[in-house]
């Protein structure tokens, strides 16, 4: 079975077909970076327009590479949720327009889930029950997986997400857009320990994250060395670098090591846009202390948003019944589940 993903929830437009939930036909992606690099993160409406300009030409090429046309699609799966609400909008609107003419099912996806759903695409899926961390620009997210629609977040940002805090730095430091890899590739030259930044919300109880203090840790830094006269020369600047990419990974493992250890799971998936950081993926594939099978980490094409991974969960969904009518909106502050559990339920040293 055949299943179309579209995927425009922020500043990439994604399309893909996948066979089965699981084999990627074709996924294409493209990337507005070039248009939001001069202003240091995405600019909504700017985003939208082109979303506009791309996404026939995405479809077409997608369904060009897979050998297929529309009509052999068993269903349209979008993104209507969370995300820029214009850019939403522009996904959503070419999905229902293939499933009302071809007269297929129309299956609406979470963003979030979507990213877990890339980790089914590599050959080798996590088995349920299993322990998912989604790190991206917009979201920082822990979540309980007991089946597939059977999930609950445990934790989630309260402030910056960490890609977001990785953007905010990188301006700050007078790095290139997107900050997740410019800040990677000027770490590998720095010294990780040369700064104590704090590790934030780890001495309190419970999973949520914070990472706006950290990043203002790094302003006060930054201040600090220029009103002592000292220049953020290149090796400084590298320091840095280092030791808050530190910082945000070592948060990310103590968190989740606390949630593995308060939910009892033996499996655990990494997933979203910052997953693609090589410390990150180094941490959780050494950190956790699981079997290395019971991990599973998206190739770095499949990190960032893209069709396949909607195609992926919109299968699942489709073969569970859940599909929407063709008067679903788009959803901008879509919740993943209802109701966060009491952070009290994780205690401060349940990792």
């Amino acid at each position: 079975m055949y299943i179309l993903g579209i995927e425009t929830s922020c500043d990439e437009t994604g399309a893909a077909v996948v066979e089965d939930g699981k084999r990627i036909i074709s996924n294409v992606v493209a990337s507005q970076v070039h248009v939001h690099a001069e202003y240091g993160g995405v600019v909504p409406e700017l985003a939208s327009r082109n979303h506009i300009l791309t996404i026939t030409g995405v479809i077409e090429q997608s369904l060009e590479e897979a050998g297929c046309t529309l009509d052999d699609i068993s269903g349209v799966a979008v993104t209507h949720g969370p995300g820029l609400v214009g850019a939403l909008l522009i996904g959503l609107s070419v999905a229902k327009s293939i499933a009302f003419v071809k007269g297929v099912p129309l299956i609406p996806v979470h963003h979030v889930n979507a990213h877990v759903y890339s980790s089914f695409l590599g050959g080798t899926e996590p088995e349920f029950p299993f322990l998912a961390l989604v790190v991206s620009g917009g979201h920082t997210s822990i979540i309980d997986y007991s089946g597939r629609h059977d999930y609950r977040l445990l934790g989630r940002t309260r402030d910056d997400a960490a890609g977001e805090a990785f953007d905010k730095v990188a301006k700050l430091l007078g790095l290139s857009y997107p900050g997740g890899p410019a800040i990677e590739k000027e770490a590998a030259g720095g010294d990780e320990s040369a700064i104590a930044f704090p590790r934030p919300m780890t001495e309190t109880k419970g999973l949520d994250f914070s990472f706006s203090g950290l990043k203002t840790a790094v302003l006060y830094h930054v201040r600090d060395l220029e009103a002592k006269g000292i220049r953020v020369d290149d090796a400084r600047r590298a320091d840095i670098a280092a030791s808050f990419q530190r910082a945000v990974v070592d948060t990310l493992i103590i968190k989740t090591r606390r949630a593995l250890k308060a939910t009892g799971r033996k499996v655990a998936v990494l997933a979203g846009g910052v997953a693609a950081n090589s410390l990150l993926r180094e941490q959780f594939l050494q950190g956790l202390g699981l079997e290395e099978s019971s991990l599973h980490v998206p190739s770095r094409d499949l990190c960032v948003d893209n069709g396949a991974m909607v195609a992926s969960a919109g299968y699942f969904a489709l073969q569970d019944g859940r599909v929407a009518t063709l008067s679903l909106g788009a959803d901008p502050n879509l919740p993943l589940t209802p109701d966060l559990p009491d952070q009290s339920a994780f205690p401060q040293n349940g990792w």
